[in-house]
């Protein structure tokens, strides 16, 4: 039977400097690969933190700005303090109790996308699972 594998979003970037900045200053990702088709063309970058590995395009049809991804964390407390703790100017993030039974950190990046951290909570892992 097929199995599917890790999802890898793709998200759109319009300034490099600020992708990094957020992603790897802020969030704590490391630059994995850039991509380049040639010397002045758009810019095509992989960053990843543990498990996570996301895609920044500069490419104008490889997505759309506004985009909301979810990503699962262990420890969400410890990545809240963390966040506060990176004193980015343009994120003070807080940490929501969610009426579907998580635990979530929210953030939006410089170019409109969202991108919420979230934690199950063991009500959450009790809820009945459909058949």
């Amino acid at each position: 039977m097929p199995t599917l594998g890790a999802v890898t979003p793709i998200l759109r970037i319009f300034d490099i400097d600020k992708a990094r900045e957020f992603y790897v200053g802020f969030l704590g990702f490391e630059v994995q690969w850039e991509h380049r088709f040639g010397e002045n063309f758009p810019l095509y970058m992989e960053v990843a933190r543990d498990g996570c590995a996301l895609h920044l395009s500069e490419h104008h049809g490889d997505a759309s700005p506004g985009s909301a991804i979810r990503i699962r964390v262990g420890d969400i407390e410890g990545l809240h303090r963390e966040l506060r703790a990176s004193d980015y100017r343009f994120a003070n993030p807080g940490l929501e109790e969610t009426p579907w039974k998580t635990r979530e950190v929210s953030v939006t990046d410089p170019f409109g996308n969202r991108l919420h951290f979230f934690e199950e909570t063991a009500e959450y892992q009790r809820r009945p699972k459909p058949e």
